[in-house]
């Protein structure tokens, strides 16, 4: 099998990007409060059941297929969103909030460097990666800027997230070009 992905395989990919996307969006707008009266608190249920719930679904659904990459992206990220949920009513310290936030940005970055996936993956683990190291610098530091910054890197995430889910669905484009800039114009080497 060249390069082609099995249907079982892109379609869970689908689900699992289209998950992650919309949780990150609804996080993300949540700490932008972009939107009146919507907080990060708005996106409990989604974090807890799309995020958490369904996007590990995906994952576990996604190393059936035999795609370590999704799978271990998939699974890692729907703990985090779970975890996330179902203790933000519990009474933690500011610095156990942002601790909690700088061990994810680690995964999340854990998965930016591994290469496993494609180019959107990397990209929104990329951004999510900036977008919880700003928001754990925001609990650390008392600071709404920075929250606010960390979630519009986390809607910027949700974003390419949709956007690759969309992509793979309608066959659209999913990888940046290696060509130089210019047509005609081809490197050697």
């Amino acid at each position: 099998m060249d390069k082609d992905v099995s249907a079982g395989s892109a379609t869970t990919t689908a689900v699992g990007r289209l998950a992650l996307g919309i949780t990150l969006l609804a996080f993300g707008l949540g700490h932008t409060e972009v939107i009146d009266g919507v907080t990060a608190a708005d996106a409990m249920s989604i974090a807890q059941y799309v995020g958490g719930v369904a996007l590990f679904v995906a994952g576990l659904l996604a190393f059936r297929d035999g795609d370590a990459a999704s799978g271990t992206a998939f699974a890692a990220l729907g703990a985090l969103w779970f975890t996330w949920a179902v203790s933000a009513d519990s009474q933690v310290s500011e610095n156990a909030a942002g601790l909690f936030l700088l061990l994810f940005a680690l995964v999340a970055l854990s998965l930016t460097l591994a290469g496993g996936g494609d180019q959107l993956g990397q990209a929104v683990h990329g951004l999510f990666f900036v977008s919880l190291v700003l928001l754990a610098i925001g609990v650390f530091a008392d600071s709404d800027g920075l929250a606010k910054a960390g979630g519009w890197f986390a809607v910027a995430a949700g974003a390419v997230s949709w956007y690759a889910a969309t992509a793979l669905l309608a066959h659209w484009p999913t990888v940046l070009s290696r060509r130089a800039a210019g047509r005609g114009v081809t490197a050697t080497g």
